[in-house]
């Protein structure tokens, strides 16, 4: 599928969400620890605030209520999360180096990949499910993936054509829960523009860190 074919594809699955992919973020916050027990990365969706996001912020609250006083650090993603839909490829590589950065210098720490709308499609690219069948950005290097506890992902466009990552990804399909919210027009067949912004309120995100916790 050429460029122009997958920015139409995204565009139209936003368009039939109403554009409810905008949603005000988070700026995360950061462990004092060098190496904390979890460090979440996530994605935020199209025009989200530099940050991760709202759905990723309720993941991270979530998660964090779910594993006691163990430490959390929080990642955003690195990419302009615009309607130029290539540029998701620029996330897989921030995150993947993210990802290859904390293997080295914090082995202990249990990574937690996580991505909204477009952020999760960034997450798809790392684990190997082609997007729209096309195989965007480059995957999580075999050696870094045991360093990646699990994966988390919302509002997913690969599902809505049978590839989830929890189904699709060669390396972490065991280890990933992918939630769509019931008439999402972006991951599924549903025509309710607005199920692409009720993710926080449906509560999927303390759904994906119950999931994510007991990988963790």
């Amino acid at each position: 599928m050429c460029g122009v074919s997958i920015r139409r594809v995204f565009a139209a699955a936003l368009v039939a969400a109403g554009g409810f992919a905008v949603l005000p973020g988070a700026i995360p916050t950061a462990s004092a620890q060098p190496c904390p027990d979890i460090e979440v990365i996530f994605a935020r969706g199209t025009r989200e605030p530099a940050g991760i996001g709202q759905v990723g912020q309720a993941f991270v609250d979530a998660l964090q209520e779910q594993i006691g006083n163990r430490s959390v650090a929080v990642y955003g993603v690195n990419y302009p999360a615009s309607y130029d839909f290539l540029a998701a490829g620029d996330g897989a590589a921030d995150a993947s180096s993210r990802v290859i950065s904390m293997s080295q210098t914090c082995p202990s720490t249990r990574l937690v990949l996580g991505g909204y709308s477009q952020g999760a499609a960034v997450v798809d690219m790392l684990a190997d499910v082609p997007i729209l069948g096309t195989n965007l950005g480059t995957p999580l290097p075999p050696t870094v993936a045991d360093n990646v506890a699990a994966i988390a992902v919302f509002g997913n466009p690969s599902t809505k054509l049978g590839k989830p990552v929890s189904a699709a990804s060669p390396l972490f399909a065991s280890r990933a829960i992918d939630l769509c919210k019931d008439g999402d027009p972006v991951c599924s067949p549903g025509r309710n523009p607005f199920a692409h912004s009720d993710y926080v309120n449906a509560g999927l995100p303390s759904q994906a860190a119950n999931f994510v916790a007991g990988l963790v």
